[in-house]
């Protein structure tokens, strides 16, 4: 009788628990492949939002925008390809996109920084980044709100 109840409760015990997600390799790629670039030369998937916190995956076919995230910290990782990051300095031609969000068209004064396949990269809010990317980079992007 003791282990018909064991048996019994394994289901449950079994269940994942709320808010757990989990991607495989496959199902990453497949997302990544399945979206258009933009007119900025990006395809970006959001994948997953859990309040404070959520999870992107982009495939970069060119160099990016200058951007500062006033509430935000990226978490990055670099799957494939590779590129520049520059980090620091000042966005030249700065505008407001959205509440808390600055783009521009270049960085001047930063520091260059080369991204590979395994890099992982933390990014702070309020910090000016720019990606420079000659040919193709894929990542995830780990966004955290601090706000």
């Amino acid at each position: 009788m003791k282990l018909l109840l064991v048996f019994l409760a394994l289901p449950i015990l079994a269940a994942d628990p709320d808010g757990f997600q989990m991607w495989s390799s496959s199902q990453i790629k497949t997302h990544n492949a399945a979206v258009k670039v933009d007119e900025h030369k990006v395809a970006l998937d959001r994948v997953g939002n859990w309040g404070n916190h959520g999870l992107l995956v982009i495939r970069r076919e060119g160099d990016g925008e200058a951007e500062i995230h006033d509430t935000q910290v990226d978490v990055i990782f670099v799957t494939s390809g590779e590129g520049t990051l520059i980090i620091g300095g000042t966005v030249e031609g700065a505008h407001t996109t959205t509440p808390g969000e600055t783009r521009g068209t270049s960085i001047k004064g930063g520091i260059s920084k080369k991204m590979a396949v395994g890099d992982v990269i933390h990014i702070p809010a309020k910090v000016p980044h720019q990606m420079l990317v000659p040919k193709m980079i894929t990542f995830e992007v780990v966004k955290v709100d601090t706000k």
